[in-house]
């Protein structure tokens, strides 16, 4: 369990995810959506780490997760394999979430990103995770096999409703920026999304606006420890 000098490392997929995580006081590593990159950084660094944390937005999986609700956890799915936190831990974690309105429940790891409402119900009828990210089955493996604890938080960008437009599966620039003149290239070959993009982009800034509270209240939680 974390300490009083708690050494919290969070990873993220955009620069935007980070600068919020980096403005509640953690240090943060941007991956930009780049899985082999991700482990690589979060491999090399977590040797300085106690606790490790998969920060940012992900997809909805649960139909009852909306664009901006909060998902806190300590369990991550991935091909069959499972990682849980200690249940001291895990019972503190979920406290958290329920002070907050979190919803506290196991997150699903891919190798890519699911952009369909069929894969998005497939997955919540076969796993019964509440959302799926990119990059906490790769923190939790890390955690695992360096025997620190590890928490998923993540708010909803896209819900298990929403289908993603060809644009947005468009991999972001090294630094976690997305690539816009990539973006626009894909809208100008195919218009008819850009309502999709549109709508998907509202969603994304509330799902961001969302994880200030989390971020703040976690890192509290782990400083007094």
């Amino acid at each position: 369990m974390p300490s009083a000098a708690t050494a919290v490392l969070c990873t993220s997929g955009l620069a935007a995810e980070a600068r919020i995580a980096r403005s509640a006081g953690f240090s943060v590593l941007v991956g930009a959506g780049d899985r082999d990159r991700t482990a690589a950084l979060v491999e090399g660094a977590a040797k300085q780490a106690d606790c490790l944390v998969s920060f940012g937005i992900a997809g909805g999986l649960s139909p009852e997760l909306r664009a901006g609700d909060i998902v806190i956890s300590t369990e991550v799915l991935s091909d069959g394999a499972c990682w849980r936190g200690s249940e001291p831990f895990r019972a503190r974690v979920a406290g958290l979430a329920a002070e907050i309105g979190a919803k506290d429940g196991p997150v699903l790891g891919t190798s890519r990103i699911m952009a369909t409402t069929d894969e998005k119900r497939w997955s919540w009828a076969q796993t019964g995770a509440l959302a799926v990210d990119l990059e906490s089955d790769v923190v939790a493996r890390v955690a695992a096999a360096r025997g620190i604890p590890f928490v998923v938080v993540r708010t909803i960008a896209d819900g298990a409703d929403r289908a993603l437009p060809p644009a947005a599966l468009i991999p972001l620039a090294e630094n976690g920026t997305p690539r816009f003149t990539r973006v626009l290239a894909s809208v100008l070959r195919r218009p008819r999304q850009f309502a999709a993009l549109f709508g998907l982009a509202r969603e994304t800034r509330a799902a961001l606006g969302a994880l200030v509270v989390p971020a703040r209240a976690l890192h509290g939680l782990l400083a007094a420890a």
